[in-house]
Order: structure tokens, then sequence, then C-alpha cells
């Protein structure tokens, strides 16, 4: 069947990665795609953005089955669209993609069904917020409600850094309307980590694990960012705790998302905080995450398009995943500055060579092409390097002996990847 992947990223390059290898695909596209996923796709000019546009690009070219990469064009309809459209395709509607696009709606959801999370609560005005902050004390958590492509959050270890949280947010318009609304949570201690399932509206099975880096430098210091890298599988997430989390957390977000008139199909993507009494939910985002991605997919034994096109139908009871026995790490290479200020269109070579490394694979992010055919710079994270081993140590070496082929001047990457897993 022809395909569509929506997105630019480094996780939809992944995605074409693993469909272009299945006996269903026979022609891939990608709107709009980067210089990697161009070499595995035909490219299409259209933003991920413009529903419209995607919607007219698959009756032209008559596609069959879209997946969704982004969270941007799902929380704006585009599988509502797409339906409306008779088009078959992968992920949530706007109003079950509530569940990321406004991050009060999820807290409410989980006080409905009991699902363990943070205390919190929810402002529109700066004032009573800094007088709840002031009240609770520190260390203390600020949220942006709405989308901030992972920038929104703010873990004020004093209540100094709290107020100026919420003043950024809600005053300076740092996340523009995402932060017109604020969510203050509980800090809640423990080991974090990123779990993925598969719903069908009804029910729901696992996908797997992984754990992400979020903070910009190594040792977890410095701003939150899109995420600098991750690795897969989660040694916090053995059988046991994976059986919690979809009885404790999955199931019944699904069940009580069904109830309200919301069904959730596509990949759940739960945000945890394994804690000392068991895992508690920090937020969910409602696609594939990034780059968690990057790391999970070369594990993966199964077809993912045969996968994915099933849950899309509905068909999720009784479904086999099967994975490699072996670990997978991604290093996050960004431009200089991210996630602040940063220039693009600078010169990227050693792809070629990096790629030529058994067991490991550079996905693109935020690449194009010169008019040279040369290989440049297009945005904060620029590329994700992955490498695959049996253990997550011999996945990292192999992940930085792919990094250190890569001549760029301008950009950067921690050196650290992986160290939680190492040190346990």
């Amino acid at each position: 069947m022809k395909v569509l992947v929506v997105g630019s990223g480094a996780r939809e390059h992944a995605l074409c990665w693993r469909f272009k290898d299945s006996p269903l695909c026979s022609k891939l596209y990608c709107a709009p795609g980067n210089a990697g996923i161009a070499e595995v796709a035909e490219c299409l000019p259209i933003e991920a953005h413009d529903l419209e546009m995607i919607v007219a690009a698959c009756h032209d070219l008559a596609i069959e089955f879209v997946m969704v990469g982004p969270e941007v064009p799902l929380a704006l309809g585009l599988v509502d669209k797409l339906r409306a459209a008779n088009i078959q395709c992968f992920g949530p509607t706007q109003k079950a993609a509530a569940l990321e696009s406004s991050k009060g709606f999820m807290k409410d959801l989980c006080a409905s069904a009991g699902i363990p999370t943070a205390s919190y609560a929810r402002f529109t005005d700066a004032q009573k917020a800094k007088d709840y902050v002031t009240t609770q004390g520190a260390p203390i958590v600020v949220k942006a409600d709405g989308l901030a492509a992972g920038k929104g959050v703010t873990i004020a270890q004093t209540i100094e850094e709290a107020l100026k949280a919420i003043d950024d947010a809600m005053l300076n318009k740092a996340f523009g309307e995402a932060g017109a609304e604020i969510v203050i949570e509980e800090f809640m201690e423990g080991e974090e980590a990123s779990f993925f399932a598969l719903c069908d509206g009804h029910t729901a099975i696992p996908f797997t694990a992984a754990q992400d880096h979020k903070a910009v430098f190594d040792g977890d210091k410095g701003p939150n960012t899109g995420g600098m890298g991750a690795y897969s599988p989660a040694p916090v997430v053995d059988a046991a705790m994976q059986e919690r989390i979809m009885c404790e957390i999955i199931l019944p977000t699904v069940h009580m998302m069904e109830r309200i008139g919301a069904p959730f199909t596509g990949v759940l993507f739960a945000g945890l905080m394994i804690t000392k009494t068991g895992p508690k939910l920090i937020e969910y985002n409602v696609r594939f995450g990034d780059p968690e991605t990057q790391a999970m997919l070369p594990r993966l034994k199964s077809d993912l398009l045969a996968i994915l096109f099933a849950v899309s139908k509905g068909q999720v009871n009784g479904f086999e995943i099967h994975w490699h026995d072996r670990a997978a790490l991604c290093v996050v290479m960004a431009a200089e500055g991210y996630p602040g200020a940063y220039k693009k269109g600078t010169l990227i070579g050693g792809v070629k060579e990096a790629n030529e490394i058994e067991n490991a694979i550079v996905f693109h992010a935020g690449t194009k092409r010169g008019n040279g055919g040369e290989l440049l710079a297009n945005g904060g994270r620029v590329l994700g390097v992955t490498g695959w081993a049996p253990t997550i140590a011999e996945a990292q070496k192999k992940a930085y002996e792919a990094v250190d082929q890569i001549k760029w001047a301008e950009g950067f990457c921690r050196r650290d990847i992986g160290w939680r897993a190492l040190t346990r």
C-alpha cells in the first residue's frame, strides 16, 4: 500500500526507515520530510500543520495509510479530517489529543480516574499562581498548559525560580498562548521513564519503554530541551513494573477516555516517575517520543507498519510484538545555542562515514541540502545518532563511535547519554 508519514524530525526518519522495509509498503511518502528522509521516501513540500494540503495530497496520490508523527497536527485535528475523507490513519482525534495539548485536561482526567500522579492546581491568574507557590514552597514544578515543544516545564528548586517561571509563561508569553494557563505540581522524587502503549479506543497493549535525557548538558544540568538522547530498554521498567503501569495508569486512562466520548486510538506515551511506592504519571504525549523512537525501533523485530496498520483498524487484542534481545542508544547532536537561539545553515560532514559503522545509523532531524547537495543544519536538534548492541554499555560505545565520525564545528552533544542505566 501507499503510505504517508507526516513530520520532519528524526522520529519520522526512524519511522520511514522501518516502513520502507515492510512488504506491505509499495510506495513511501513523507510531508515535509528532511534531507535524510529524502533518501528513503519521496518528500512532499507540505508542512505538517497544513491539514487541507495533506488530505488533498492523500487523494491525489491515492495514499492508503497515514502515520502522523508530531503532536501539532494531531492537536489541530488531522486525524479527524483524514477519517472524514475515509483515509486510514494512525493517531488520536483532536478531542483525544487533549491528553497532550492540555496538561490541565490530563490532570483532571487522572483525578477522575484515580490514576497516580502528582498533586496539582490550575491557574489562569498569575498572582494566584504565585500565592499558591509561596504557600506550597519549593521544590515545585511549573508547566505551561499547552504545547511548548518540550520546553514548557520548569522544575523550580526555589520559590524565586518558580515565580520567575510563572512570569515567563503567563506575563512574558515565553510559550505563546500555551502559557496562558499553567499547571503547578508537587515535585516527585524517583527515576523517570518513558512508556509506550498501543491503543484502539477500547483497550491497549504494551509496546516498550525507554529513558531519555531532557537537560541540555552532561550530568543532567541546564535547561530542559526536547530531549538530548535516549536508550531502550529502560532497566527500571521490568516485567512487574510494566504490568503495574498498564493496570494502574494506561488501561484506566483508555477506559476513562472512552467513557467521556473521546476514545483514544494510536500510541499513548506516558512520561512516568518510578517512585518508592510505584509508578506515577508525569504527563501524557499522544505520539511516539523523540528521541525515544530512535532508540526503540532498532530493537523491534516485528513489522512496524503491519503493527500500526492493525492498531488503526482496531485489531489490538491478540497482537504480538516481538523484540530483538538487544539495547539501543541515541545521542542527539544539536546546534550551538540550543535550546536558545541557534544558527541555521551550518555545514555538516561525516554522516556517510558514521552510517558505515556496523550497527549504527544517523537519523536526520533538522537538516536540508544546500544548492550543491551539501548537508546543512536546519534546526535546533539536528541529528540523532543511534547505535545498538547486546547491552546498553556496548550500544553507548557504538553510538559515540558514530558521533565521532561527524564533522560539525557548530554542533554539540552530551557525552553521557545512558549514564543512569550504566550506574545501576
